[in-house]
């Protein structure tokens, strides 16, 4: 079960956005949802894949994703699917390979694009 220190909301998402030059928001969607639209910004890890592309090295994290690495204690490492159920799973597959502050944004894209699409 989520606890309230692994999610994060609409509102915190955006702000971070705007502030934290250390944000890394992960989609963990499947390829075909994600080429329907996808969060600017965001690198693509399907769900399935997080375990392994996170324990990769820096060099071969780069490589895979086109971005840094981050550290495990990244205060900006975000998760987010379509719903919050993947984004749940893959948080807590970060966690587990010692990514303490990774969280869920549980709205996922499905409450993005309602919101941003305005």
């Amino acid at each position: 079960m989520a606890n309230a220190d692994m999610e994060i909301s609409y509102s915190d998402l955006v702000s971070l956005r705007k502030t934290s030059e250390e944000l890394l928001l992960v989609d963990v969607r499947s390829q075909e949802e994600v080429s329907k639209g996808r969060i600017p910004g965001s690198i693509h890890v399907p769900v399935g894949e997080v375990e392994s592309v996170f324990s990769l090295d820096p060099d071969a994290f780069r490589e895979r994703t086109g971005v840094a690495r981050p550290p495990l204690d990244c205060p900006a490492l975000i998760f987010h699917c379509q719903l919050g159920r993947r984004g749940e799973a893959a948080t807590q597959t970060a966690r587990r390979l010692g990514f303490k502050n990774a969280r869920n944004y549980s709205g996922g894209y499905k409450e993005w694009s309602e919101k941003e699409c305005k």
